[in-house]
């Protein structure tokens, strides 16, 4: 179909039609959109025939690159035998009891149930329902309050993004929701690299807001607690080794739930089937989506664990909740195709062993260059910190925007890297190779430098 229109036709019919998420759209009326027509291992192609290398794996999600034929065969066999059926009253389909099945291999041992939805925004208001319904079940409903992260984020349904700390996003829609309260995020960095404190000692420091909010509130009133092993769209946030035992440590002294939002982390992202094993925590419920499918298509669930599933199956009643499309067929399918590829390409290791500490060493490498503030990684996902003063650490004004120039040099050279204020984030798929690497980096010093002459040539540095 593309080939019967030429971009501009496709950009008109766009902005005639299509009201596109996280968009201000006059500005992309007046310039645009970027039309991608096909798209191979980590490399997609737009409409004017230019290839882009994906550094960002479509949307944190094609962890199995583009083209798997395994994924579309399994896709369209589901669809001749049964395109659809749902798991209400009392029915299940084979794909779903399936992955289930699979799912609780592959997760940490004390996750044995699964709880289907479409999406991690979907999960995460799973998570709101389901964890003030165990309270109830437990005969102690007062405990409704959840305690998130600012700068987190964890979707953008009223529930997903009232647990999620970003402010623009609270600031349309009178979010967040009652009973989901915040703590500060473990950003060395944006707590001033406070002297006298290493990493190490700033992540018990970080994790220790978990307490005092929990005390403010009262831990008889105090659900859960929800973030992301690694804070994914708020910049890549790789947090101190400290962070995640001490944050468990606390959540066990009060008898709190602890949710590990894998949507991002998941499926071998970090170099461990899931986040919460990289960063040393045992959550109790863990919400999944993106690289469970590779997002070839939708899905997302949460993992519940036996000490909740017990209470919910036992104590708990109906559940009244649930989704037209929970354990898809289709879905169930490709998902099953995804992990069984996973696997048999020994991705987690590979990220884990070989590409992720490679791609670690080659960050460290972007420290000499003079835009350059701090880098971090996490298997295969990486930050860097645009700055314009790095030995002072002084930082460009906000309203300049530099992250949004270095993103616009990066798509004019054949690079996706996102851009989160002034720091550059990127989360490949996990099947790129060293050489892949290696032509990753030459683009990013491309584009750093051509970011280079390009701010100091309006006087910003």
């Amino acid at each position: 179909m593309s080939t019967q229109r030429t971009t501009r036709e496709w950009q008109q019919a766009d902005s005639a039609h299509f009201l596109h998420p996280f968009t201000d759209h006059a500005p992309l009326a007046a310039k645009g959109a970027r039309i991608i027509e096909r798209a191979d291992n980590i490399y997609i192609w737009d409409s004017e025939g230019h290839k882009i290398l994906d550094a960002m794996s479509g949307l944190w999600c094609v962890n199995v690159g583009y083209g798997q034929t395994a994924l579309v065969e399994a896709a369209a066999a589901q669809m001749k035998q049964l395109p659809f059926y749902n798991a209400f009253f009392q029915t299940a389909t084979p794909p779903a009891i399936e992955l289930a099945e699979r799912l609780a291999q592959v997760t940490p041992p004390q996750f044995q149930h699964v709880f289907f939805t479409c999406s991690g925004s979907e999960g995460n208001d799973t998570v709101v329902r389901m964890v003030r319904h165990y309270w109830a079940s437990l005969g102690q409903p007062e405990r409704q309050v959840i305690i998130g992260r600012n700068n987190g984020y964890h979707g953008s349904t009223m529930a997903g993004a009232s647990l999620g700390g970003m402010s623009a996003m609270h600031a349309q829609g009178g979010l967040p929701i009652p009973g989901i309260t915040h703590i500060e995020q473990p950003y060395w960095w944006a707590h001033g690299r406070p002297k006298g404190l290493s990493k190490d000692e700033f992540g018990l420091v970080a994790a220790g807001w978990l307490e005092a909010k929990i005390l403010e509130v009262g831990p008889d009133k105090v659900a859960a607690f929800i973030g992301e092993p690694v804070q994914g769209a708020g910049g890549v946030i790789v947090p101190p080794k400290t962070y995640w035992p001490e944050i468990q440590r606390i959540c066990d002294k009060y008898g709190i739930l602890l949710v590990s939002d894998e949507v991002i982390c998941g499926f071998g992202r970090t170099g461990q089937w899931f986040g919460c094993e990289t960063m040393g925590s045992r959550p109790d419920l863990m919400t999944f989506a993106k690289g469970v499918t590779s997002g070839y298509v939708p899905l997302g669930g949460v993992m519940v664990s036996d000490k909740v599933a017990k209470v919910l199956i036992e104590q708990g009643g109906e559940f009244e909740h649930g989704f037209t499309y929970s354990g898809h067929p289709v879905a169930a399918a490709v998902a099953l195709a995804n992990i069984g590829l996973i696997q048999e390409q020994g991705l987690v290791e590979r990220v884990r062993e070989d590409v992720g500490p490679y791609l670690a060493e080659q960050f460290e490498s972007l420290r000499d260059h003079p835009l350059i503030g701090d880098v971090d990684t996490c298997g295969l996902m990486g930050a860097m910190l645009l700055v314009k003063d790095k030995t002072t650490g002084e930082a460009f004004p906000s309203e300049l925007s530099v992250g949004m120039v270095c993103r616009g040099h990066c798509f004019g050279n054949g690079l996706i890297m996102r851009a989160v204020g002034d720091r550059m984030i990127i989360a490949p798929p996990l099947v790129m190779t060293r050489a892949q690497v290696d032509e990753l980096m030459a683009l990013i010093r491309r584009c750093l430098d051509l970011t280079l002459v390009d701010v100091a040539n309006r006087g910003w540095l």
